[in-house]
């Protein structure tokens, strides 16, 4: 069901160990082509492109692109108790865990009259995407809405994919976690046509209907399929993004000490997502892995979405590989970036200090990445596609920008200005210097 790829005996740079590792066949690179069209489209006709291309990837043309507030009123009072207790639950963890994220200011005195103050403030307006292809995801609703109103973000604005069976509706307990965070600005509008109208805004239904729709964003944020990834690649630079967050990724560094059947539930967890999940074992022990390949097959026969399991875990994107010893283990990790990097090893919290990339690193047999999904209090929202190795998990630092604020006294800037008009005169750049000359 899952390749094996046996690394031992051998010492591979790290370009080689990239050229081995698995990765999916279709990637952002692939996407993009097929992307850039409906980027276009939504920038071109607004509302109207995106009735028909969700009649195109969703099977249905919504009735209301922006969901009415009496449809958010009604999702949140029909929400199951059990489920709302343990999606304010999940609120409570997340809000506490990005609350002490929040950077401090601070000021540098350099003289007598010379100040710099480090300011974070957050931006305007954002778009939020929650997913709901294969599957629904309020928990994305929580991790994007709490970390942007932890920040201090103003205008909040969510976008989810309409759904057939809830009339163009995104799905009801979507709708039912923006109410219950008080978001009340939500779409019906998925994929990459989300990002596109997050990105450049949009108007009205028709071309002549110059009403606008959906004003456009500063920052854009949120997991979704390949095709949002790309989508978000290429609208960088127009907005900021959090990351490339496209199909989800586990990576567990394991050793013989780790029990075969928590492994196994553990990456078929992530196999269910999507059939383009990736699934990764990383280990030292040959008995693990055996283990570990025949719990697989059991589980995934067993599970409920068997087709998409068997899928992602026989992919390419997915692989058992042995390694020598826990030190090639972690160089294979970390050429990898996992999304998710599990580590269930002898050690595993001295272990896991050792880690470069990673989007989050899950310590120890009862820290499974299903923990942080839900109620760890982390952000799920993470680097995917080896972007773990530049990019951050979604926080509050996504929604904030560093602006330094210069505050100098006329003897301050006297003290300096002699050595600013050297510098300047050196770079020929002689108007610079008579900038400050002529103050005085």
């Amino acid at each position: 069901m899952i390749r094996r790829i046996d690394l031992r005996g051998q010492v591979l740079s790290r370009s080689e160990l990239l050229q081995v590792l698995p990765r999916p066949e279709v990637g952002v690179e692939q996407a993009v082509d097929a992307v850039a069209p409906v980027l276009a489209d939504v920038r071109s006709r607004g509302g109207a492109a995106l009735r028909d291309l969700a009649e195109r990837f969703d099977g249905v043309r919504p009735q209301h692109l922006r969901v009415p507030a009496a449809a958010l009123d009604e999702a949140l009072a029909g929400l199951d108790p059990v489920v709302r207790a343990a999606l304010e639950e999940a609120v409570v963890r997340v809000r506490a865990v990005h609350a002490d994220q929040l950077p401090g200011e601070h000021t540098t005195v350099l003289a007598d009259g010379a100040e710099v103050r480090q300011r974070w403030i957050p931006v305007q307006r954002v778009g939020l995407y929650a997913p709901g292809g294969l599957a629904v995801y309020p928990s994305s609703v929580i991790m994007n809405v709490v970390a942007a109103q932890e920040a201090g973000v103003p205008e909040l604005a969510v976008a989810s994919p309409p759904q057939k069976d809830s009339g163009g509706l995104p799905h009801a307990t979507i709708l039912a976690a923006c109410a219950l965070l008080g978001v009340d600005e939500v779409y019906a509008v998925g994929g990459a046509q989300a990002v596109a109208m997050f990105a450049y805004g949009a108007t009205g239904s028709e071309p002549a209907d110059g009403e606008v729709l959906c004003e456009p964003v500063d920052v854009v944020t949120g997991p979704g399929n390949v095709y949002v990834a790309a989508a978000k690649r290429l609208v960088r630079g127009v907005v900021g993004i959090d990351a490339e967050a496209g199909p989800t990724e586990i990576a567990v560094l394991a050793d013989d000490s780790a029990d075969p059947g928590h492994v196994a539930l553990d990456l078929i967890s992530q196999a269910e997502h999507d059939p383009m999940a990736a699934s990764v074992l990383v280990t030292p022990s040959v008995e693990l892995a055996g283990a570990v390949e025949s719990k697989l097959v059991d589980l995934a026969e067993a599970t409920k979405h068997t087709a998409r399991v068997t899928t992602a875990l026989a992919g390419p994107q997915s692989a058992v590989v042995v390694v020598d010893d826990l030190d090639q283990g972690l160089a294979v990790v970390d050429a990898y970036g996992a999304e998710h990097l599990e580590i269930q090893t002898v050690g595993a919290a001295e272990l896991a200090q050792r880690v470069r990339s990673a989007g989050a690193i899950f310590v120890g047999p009862y820290s499974p990445v299903s923990l942080g999904d839900y109620m760890a209090g982390s952000n799920h929202v993470l680097p995917t596609g080896g972007t773990a190795r530049f990019a951050s998990g979604l926080g509050v630092h996504a929604f904030l920008r560093s602006v330094q604020v210069v505050d100098y006294s006329r003897e301050a800037l006297a003290e300096v200005a002699e050595r600013i008009v050297a510098v300047a005169n050196d770079e020929d750049l002689p108007a610079h210097g008579e900038a400050v000359r002529g103050r005085f």
